[in-house]
């Protein structure tokens, strides 16, 4: 079985040594073994189980209940269930981000829209109701048209009116 030291690692992983040093530290590398030197030396397996480490990170699951996770690891078959539970709670709360930043990014690409339209056509009175600083309703609905025909939100951003 191949092994890696924790330079290899955190080359492949983008990391630096400390923050692998820190995960060790932190419990939530328990499986690590060491050389007789007392160097970490990283298996296959060690490096996914730290390329979940970093996603549940990257889906802001704190490192305290990160290592709560990885003890149940620990104890085997007994703790199926509440490994699924756990990944399936954070998995709805990640969904529920990501819908929220679909939102977000779809509002900012319908502005952009919006602001290289106004800029075309020198007013941003082309989006507004008449004698108001109010964006007209039909705005959006032009926009949603657009997008529904099939084109994207970097050509409408380009969009020539």
């Amino acid at each position: 079985m191949q092994t890696y030291a924790i330079g290899q690692v955190a080359a492949k992983m983008g990391l630096t040594v400390e923050a692998i040093r820190y995960y060790d530290h932190a419990g939530l590398l328990p499986f690590i073994k060491r050389d007789a030197g007392g160097r970490r030396r990283f298996t296959e397996d060690n490096i996914q189980l730290m390329q979940m480490i970093l996603d549940l990170k990257k889906a802001g699951v704190p490192i305290k209940e990160i290592a709560h996770f990885v003890s149940w690891r620990l104890d085997g078959d007994d703790s199926l269930g509440e490994r699924y539970n756990f990944l399936n709670q954070h998995e709805k709360v990640l969904q529920d981000e990501i819908a929220k930043l679909e939102r977000s990014l779809a509002y900012l690409q319908f502005k952009k829209w919006y602001y290289k339209t106004a800029q075309e056509a020198g007013t941003e009175k082309v989006h507004l109701v008449p004698g108001t600083t109010q964006v007209d309703p039909q705005t959006y609905q032009t926009y949603q048209k657009l997008r529904s025909a099939g084109h994207s939100a970097e050509e409408l951003g380009n969009f020539n009116s």
